[in-house]
């Protein structure tokens, strides 16, 4: 089942894939409801280091990773991977 979408191929809904080449790491075609976002998030020059859990509790903290609630946010999304 994959989605084409503004030219970009997704597997799915709600399925992050990486962006070789793009301004950011990753991307994901977001669906809430009837609302349908392509979102794009996390910094291609950084290392995810979520295997550290004080890193990890730091990221959680640092931005607010329990109030994110709405899929259509970069925000969810980057919390959703750590």
């Amino acid at each position: 089942m994959a989605i084409n979408y503004r030219g970009e191929r997704f597997s799915g809904y709600n399925k992050p894939k990486r962006t070789p080449g793009k301004n950011k790491k990753f991307a994901v075609l977001a669906k809430e409801g009837e609302n349908v976002k392509l979102v794009r998030f996390g910094d291609p020059n950084m290392t995810i280091k979520k295997n550290i859990p004080a890193r990890r509790k730091s990221f959680r903290a640092r931005h607010k990773c329990d109030e994110k609630k709405s899929k259509l946010t970069a925000g969810y999304w980057s919390c959703k991977k750590w």
